[in-house]
């Protein structure tokens, strides 16, 4: 099965928890080529069960800057979809670490440094354009 435009949901952007903290660069530099962009063009990945953001998280946090309600993701069982696999960034802390911990931390309301999840698609998430303006 492959992910396609069709799979991509408008979600409410306070349902979503992130797991890990974000470079606030990378944040800025990707808020102002969205402003370019108008809209979004690529979704976030999110688990269906808790709202964890699983890919995304800078795209996330650009939302919350430009203060949007919603947000385009395509929505897995992350626990149970082999298509996402997840180990550790090579300079991270962790030397391991498991789909539950991802979960885990997301709802703890802390967060893990960034670029400590790597998270491993076998599918790519398609190119979309969602207008800012549908996400207020």
């Amino acid at each position: 099965m492959k992910f396609e435009q069709k799979d991509v949901e408008i979600l409410d952007i306070n349902w979503l928890k992130a797991h890990e903290e974000v470079h606030q660069k990378k944040v800025i530099e990707l808020f102002e080529m969205t402003l370019r962009w108008g809209g979004y063009t690529k979704p976030l990945l999110i688990d269906r069960e808790t709202g964890t953001i699983l890919d995304g998280h800078h795209r996330y946090e650009v939302g919350k800057k430009l203060k949007l309600k919603f947000i385009p993701a395509i929505v897995i069982d992350y626990l149970e979809d082999d298509r996402i696999d997840v180990t550790t960034w090579p300079n991270s802390n962790l030397e391991i670490i498991e789909k539950t911990d991802v979960i885990s931390m997301a709802l703890s309301g802390k967060l893990f440094p960034p670029k400590t999840s790597k998270h491993s698609l076998s599918e790519y998430l398609p190119p979309i354009m969602i207008k800012l303006e549908d996400l207020k």
